[in-house]
């Protein structure tokens, strides 16, 4: 079991940044590729960015590239989504996945971030 705790939600108006963390424990951390997902008001869940074990990083959405930059730091199990220029339309909530590489059915979710991008 994994578990997933973000931090680092909250109000940003539009242009602004914000930097969302991920702590996670109860398992080896470098076991698992982390990613962070976002699922806006009436929308589906979606991929926002994902990174390896050995820090092989991608973006999953192109008006997201360049800014936004995922991280992780396996002495400390913690993974960082650097969010800049943000735009309304960034409004979510954010969640950290982590998905194991034995077996990649086996994923887990934190509970979730809010980002509200307004003026």
């Amino acid at each position: 079991q994994v578990q997933l705790v973000e931090s680092g939600g909250g109000l940003v108006q539009p242009g602004g940044s914000l930097t969302l963390s991920c702590a996670a424990s109860g398992s080896i951390f470098t076991w698992y590729t982390m990613a962070w997902y976002r699922q806006a008001p009436g929308k589906q869940r979606e991929l926002v960015a994902s990174i390896t074990s050995n820090g092989g990083r991608t973006n999953s959405v192109d008006s997201q590239k360049g800014r936004f930059t995922i991280s992780r730091d396996n002495a400390k199990n913690r993974v960082t989504l650097q969010m800049s220029s943000l735009k309304p339309e960034d409004t979510a909530v954010y969640y950290c996945n982590a998905r194991s590489y034995r077996d990649p059915a086996v994923q887990y979710w934190g509970k979730g971030a809010l980002v509200t991008v307004s003026s």
